[in-house]
């Protein structure tokens, strides 16, 4: 089963724990993989998916997958797609629906229908990572981005306001907010968000 995870599940303790800055490039080691706290590697997509696939088939405990990714959408009243509000920072925006945001979430939507195939016989609990508005022109370093986020997860109370529950989402009361693989359906939910600052 393949569910959003709760807050009280962020903790190293909770089950497995894959921390995935995902990427969807032809050539390059555009994902970052981090497995229980362990040392991260850069991967290419395939062989990042091949090895998250093959950990949760042999898993006898819960896994939780961080994928630094939206994992969440919104919609406005009329059904226009719209920001969430972590994505909305000092006049800057990094929007779900508008450039890499897409990208890295049609890479998910692979990922995940790999996931599903393989009919894993665990609970996958799906947590969304944020680290972004990082500084222009400064390449991402996708093995720190994972490293970022399992800060957060071993020990989230040195870091106050990283952990964004779904109900905190909604720019708008009027704003609807939905699994982003919904569409696909698989309605995982809408998982907490764990942000990090670069």
């Amino acid at each position: 089963m393949i569910r959003a995870g709760t807050v009280s599940e962020i903790a190293p303790s909770s089950g497995e724990w894959l921390v995935l800055d995902i990427g969807f490039a032809n050539e390059s080691s555009s994902c970052g993989l981090l497995i229980n706290g362990g040392h991260p590697v850069e991967l290419r997509f395939s062989e990042a998916k091949e090895k998250i696939c093959g950990f949760i088939s042999t898993s006898a405990a819960p896994v939780n997958l961080l994928i630094e990714a939206p994992l969440s959408v919104a919609f406005d009243r009329k059904g226009n797609p719209k920001g969430r509000a972590i994505e909305k920072r000092d006049g800057k925006t990094r929007y779900w629906y508008v450039g890499l945001g897409c990208t890295v979430m049609v890479a998910t939507f692979y990922l995940l229908e790999a996931i599903v195939a393989g009919r894993p016989s665990s609970d996958v609990r799906l947590f969304e990572g944020f680290v972004s508005f990082k500084i222009k022109g400064v390449k991402s370093n996708h093995a720190r981005d994972v490293e970022l986020l399992w800060e957060v997860v071993r020990d989230r109370t040195a870091y106050p306001g990283a952990i964004v529950e779904a109900n905190a989402l909604k720019m708008t009361e009027s704003d609807t907010l939905q699994s982003a693989f919904l569409v696909a359906g698989i309605n995982a939910g809408i998982p907490p968000i764990i942000m990090q600052n670069t």
